[in-house]
């Protein structure tokens, strides 16, 4: 055989070999990190929308004069930070695991965000305008998670190093 055939069938079997695109940890964390301060920042936003601006009592009763239920809102933006740093490093580990991670990421991160939208509209003993108004703001946190990790996974995907 010549040398030309083996070269041949070398790159065919590279060509067969799953080619996984080399993500940069420190850019998808960074990334990570981002997501969960905007989550939690959405957080805050829509309780101040809901209190405020529509004068609806979310996470507490309203009283004159002052804002309650901040620390209720302090821990669903806790919560919304955690669930975007959870989302990536379920990102990460699909990434490593599964062919064609970012299908698998969204479906996973969309039922999520489903459950958590449905959850208080079905089991939440508040009012109706109450179960609303945290179903929207769970989807906005779980939308905009969902959109930024994948965006950050992208770009960490993409760079050279």
């Amino acid at each position: 055989m010549s040398e030309a055939d083996d070269r041949t069938r070398e790159m065919s079997r590279e060509s067969r070999a799953p080619r996984r695109p080399a993500v940069q940890a420190s850019r998808l964390w960074a990334g990570g990190v981002a997501t969960a301060v905007i989550a939690g920042l959405i957080a805050l936003v829509g309780f101040l929308i809901v209190r405020v601006l529509l004068q609806i009592p979310y996470l507490a009763p309203i009283q004159a004069n002052a804002i309650g239920g901040w620390d209720a809102a302090v821990q669903l933006a806790i919560v919304a930070a955690i669930a975007g740093l959870a989302a990536t490093g379920l990102a990460q580990v699909l990434l490593l695991a599964v062919p064609s991670p970012m299908a698998y990421f969204g479906w996973i991160a969309g039922l999520l965000t489903a459950l958590a939208t449905v959850y208080p509209l079905a089991f939440s003993t508040e009012s109706v305008t109450v179960r609303i108004a945290t179903a929207v703001i769970h989807l906005v946190i779980g939308m905009a998670i969902i959109s930024l990790v994948t965006t950050t996974v992208t770009s960490a995907s993409n760079t050279r190093a």
